[in-house]
């Protein structure tokens, strides 16, 4: 079956589960009116179904590739990359002051959702320009927002994010590249930069460089990072291009999977470069960038989730094997353990997409309202949607090849992509690991503050619930107070030992709100009751066993060795 965008759902979210109508009530965004969101989405979800998703298969047969240093896309992108970038899409939240819409961040994730799941390896294009418009909007000078930000936000140009080194991966602070003064004003910035999505492109003119590199004078460790504009061709006054910069691709990575989207080998030889916000402080910089980018790598795990979820119900409603126990169509999704599988995977989707359209709705409320909690919700729950929100991606993709059986595991029926294409999404934009501990360490350092204003949101819910549904409502209140007594353990831990169960911590978290998501979207639809009996009754009990291991500490951890290791 042909990927079909989730309008519906996400239309569905938006309006019962997370709040959008006080978003849209809010004068930063009154221009966002049910009318318009029901036309963006709509007409997203025509794009995402009609133009990308029919270029994904091909994208994985047919990789991005480098000739003569230059990178070759794959077939169809070309159309594609220009049917987002016309559309205005890649610009629909940024600032108008630069050409963009000025929508809703709640909006434009529901359109990374989408077009995610047509073809991630595309979409990773402009979502990489969406998070460097960011950066330069909060922290570049005057000359540099004239210059690069229409160009960035039309789309004619694209943005890249130059953090990684082969030395420093998670521990930034270990970069070695150099910027040194030109004594105009401009840097000479040195080094080599590894896993950079769409280092090099033959879809725009122009391809810009966020590149994190040390003054002569820096510090040790992140305190001494600069951030710096670094374009593969330099353009003048009026963004007419000039020289090329002196940068180059070493070579394309060999991936598991998103074949379609190139992942570079940089190397900048000393290439002309700006700096963007203050001298010794790019990691302030980059992260307003790579915050933006976290969520909507949350967005990209549900999309992807989705997407593979619509290919194995596709299967499991043509699949014919074995007599089955329920009248139906006689294929196997009338066999209770298909059944369990697709509707476990189902309840999760819409969990995850929830958390996620709830952390879009805490940003927007905070920018419009500059209210300080919206912002601690917003900081809070952006670690747990990156991390649910892609590891949902793998186990919904994983249970996608399990449906097809032995043909899950032949490329033919598609099913693996999926699952490989689904297998970065934990690892880039933070490791979930450093999610989980971020959410546990600096998302904490309030004394729980944050986590323990949505506990009480999560029981508020449930109280409103149980007069119509007692047993469900019982439940999700349990796992809540679970959840807080947890939370008040972690809090008075040592930071190590938050960290040795700062990933299941997240995992229960993520499970009580989604539970409770479900919990609202069965009041608003009482058609919605069976699968979120089975997100409450199947999944969420999962929650104790997480938050045993979140109070065990580390001790017992490291009293593992090597040698126990060893085989």
């Amino acid at each position: 079956m042909p990927y079909r965008a989730p309008v519906k759902d996400i239309r569905f979210i938006l309006d019962h589960v997370v709040g959008f109508a006080e978003v849209a009530a809010t004068p930063r965004f009154a221009e966002a009116t049910p009318d318009l969101a029901e036309a963006i989405l709509t007409e997203a979800g025509r794009i995402s179904t009609d133009i990308l998703a029919p270029l994904n298969k091909g994208a994985d047969q047919t990789p991005a590739r480098l000739e003569n240093g230059a990178v070759v896309s794959s077939p169809g992108f070309a159309e594609g990359y220009r049917a987002i970038a016309d559309g205005g899409w890649v610009g629909m939240a940024a600032s108008p002051a630069h050409g963009g819409m000025g929508l809703p961040i709640s909006l434009a994730l529901g359109v990374d959702d989408m077009m995610s799941g047509a073809c991630l390896a595309l979409q990773l294009k402009p979502l990489l320009s969406k998070g460097q418009i960011e950066a330069p909007e909060h922290h570049a000078s005057d000359e540099i927002k004239a210059l690069y930000l229409p160009k960035l936000t039309s789309g004619e140009w694209s943005g890249t994010m130059n953090l990684t080194e082969p030395q420093a991966g998670s521990d930034v602070g270990a970069l070695r590249s150099k910027a040194v003064p030109n004594g105009d004003g401009t840097f000479a910035i040195s080094g080599q930069k590894i896993f950079i999505t769409w280092g090099d492109s033959d879809l725009t003119p122009n391809v810009c460089h966020l590149v994190l590199a040390r003054l002569p004078d820096a510090a040790e460790g992140t305190r001494g990072i600069s951030l710096f504009m670094v374009p593969k061709f330099i353009p003048d006054a009026h963004g007419k291009l000039g020289d090329r910069n002196s940068l180059r691709v070493v070579s394309l990575e060999h991936k598991l999977g998103i074949h379609g989207s190139p992942t570079c080998v940089m190397e900048f030889q000393g290439a002309k470069g700006w700096l963007v916000g203050a001298p010794h402080k790019g990691m302030a910089a980059m992260f307003t960038m790579m915050n933006n980018a976290r969520l909507s790598v949350a967005a990209q795990g549900v999309g992807v989730a989705e997407a593979a979820l619509q290919h194995a119900l596709a299967y499991a409603m043509d699949r014919k094997q074995g007599a089955t126990p329920v009248a139906g169509q006689g294929t196997i999704i009338d066999h209770a353990d298909v059944r369990r599988m697709l509707a476990a995977m189902r309840a999760e989707v819409f969990a995850a997409r929830s958390i996620a359209l709830s952390c879009a709705v805490a940003i927007d409320m905070a920018s419009a309202t500059g209210n300080a909690d919206w912002q601690a919700r917003a900081a809070f729950l952006t670690p747990i949607a990156k991390a649910y929100g892609t590891d949902t991606a793998c186990s919904v993709a994983h249970q996608g090849v399990q449906i097809h059986g032995g043909m899950g595991f032949i490329e033919e029926t598609g099913a693996a992509q999926f699952l490989r294409d689904a297998r970065i999404l934990p690892i880039y934009e933070g490791t979930n690991g450093i999610q989980a501990m971020d959410l546990v360490a600096r998302k904490m350092a309030d004394g729980g503050e944050a986590a323990f204003r949505l506990i009480d949101e999560v029981e508020r819910g449930a109280e409103a619930a149980r007069s119509a549904h007692p047993d469900l409502a019982g439940d999700v209140w349990s796992a809540a107070e679970a959840l807080r007594e947890a939370t008040e353990a972690l809090v008075a831990m040592p930071l190590n030992d938050r960290f040795a169960g700062a990933v299941p911590y997240l995992r229960a978290f993520s499970l009580v709100l989604g539970g409770a998501a479900h919990l609202k979207a069965m009041q608003a639809d009482p058609g919605r009751e069976a699968l979120a009996r089975v997100m409450i009754r199947r999944l969420l009990p999962e929650h104790g066993a997480l938050l045993a291991q979140a109070k065990e500490g580390a001790a017992g951890l490291y009293a593992v060795g090597a040698d126990d290791l060893a085989a």
